[in-house]
């Protein structure tokens, strides 16, 4: 359950979650002991100078804290800070593993995704990476009814997954050869928004060789590895880049969205575990391709 990748700390992982609150701080003022609250994947304080700005990834006191630099959500109990910023009510008829995807998923699709790219009704929108953050990508970029959405991804399951929920063309990009077929699809013409939803150098090579004249690339990925930027093919594009960590300001009106049903965030999860067989979750989540995983969910306390 600890940390792996930074053993001295000692770190619960985990950044989403919905719970019960078993205590409250004496600062604690608009939720009380026995809610059922949505755990934001931000800690926001709302009162720097960043959180004024609805930029909460970047609060001074909190941001993406939970799982890195203090306990995460995989355990029994966690210690939410800023609890008035950083969670929200659970609503009374919601849908467990629905709400849980409110946590941090489909955020970061929406707002690094789709807002940040500037979809528009009409746009030929292309999704590189059809794992959990691409689909939540997929699922929100429909608000604004784009005339088509390309996935593109090396995992034939996961474009099977996309296809059914909503993606106009997949693409398996095992043979190199994805660009070369947007490029067809769009009769020369490129993608208006390409989506890097990967955070791999190949990845965002993709998206810069097929966004179109005028186009924007929206970063949604975490990269680990310094990437290379065609400035010799780009800079006569008008093109825009933009990079992004969610803010999850979005939170409550995703929130409405998925009451509504007409958002259906359950469809990404693929496996389920209780907190006791929280190693077998992982090693499914680590071997996500050979087990078809997309999210996994872990209960506190064995599953009926």
């Amino acid at each position: 359950m600890f940390c792996l990748w930074q053993p001295l700390t000692k770190l619960f992982l985990g950044h989403e979650g919905i719970g019960v609150i078993e205590q409250v701080g004496p600062g604690v003022t608009d939720f009380h002991v026995g809610d059922r609250v949505i755990i934001s994947c931000v800690t926001a304080c709302l009162n720097c100078d960043f959180c004024k700005k609805q930029m909460y990834s970047h609060c001074r006191h909190g941001g993406w804290i939970l799982g890195y630099t203090i306990d995460g959500t995989h355990a029994e109990y966690a210690r939410i800070p800023y609890a008035d910023g950083s969670l929200y009510n659970f609503p009374a008829d919601g849908d467990e593993e629905a709400m849980v995807m409110v946590s941090d998923i489909l955020p970061t699709g929406f707002e690094c995704g789709v807002l940040n790219g500037q979809v528009k009704p009409g746009d030929r929108v292309a999704i590189v990476g059809a794992g959990p953050v691409g689909i939540a990508v997929l699922l929100t970029a429909q608000f604004y009814s784009p005339a088509a959405i390309f996935m593109i991804d090396l995992d034939d399951n996961r474009l099977a997954v996309a296809r059914k929920l909503g993606a106009t063309a997949l693409i398996n990009s095992k043979d190199g050869h994805a660009a070369h077929k947007v490029m067809e699809l769009t009769e020369g013409a490129g993608a208006d928004v390409a989506i890097e939803a990967v955070g791999l150098p190949a990845t965002f090579d993709i998206c810069q060789a097929i966004v179109g004249a005028g186009g924007r690339i929206a970063n949604v990925g975490v990269h680990g590895k310094p990437v290379e930027l065609h400035m010799e093919k780009l800079w006569d594009r008008n093109i825009s880049l933009t990079t992004r960590l969610v803010d999850t300001v979005t939170i409550p009106m995703l929130l409405k969205v998925v009451e509504s049903g007409k958002l259906q965030p359950s469809k990404l999860v693929t496996h389920r575990f209780a907190m006791s067989d929280i190693m077998k979750a992982y090693d499914t989540f680590g071997n996500a391709a050979k087990e078809d995983a997309l999210k996994v969910v872990l209960t506190n306390g064995p599953r009926s």
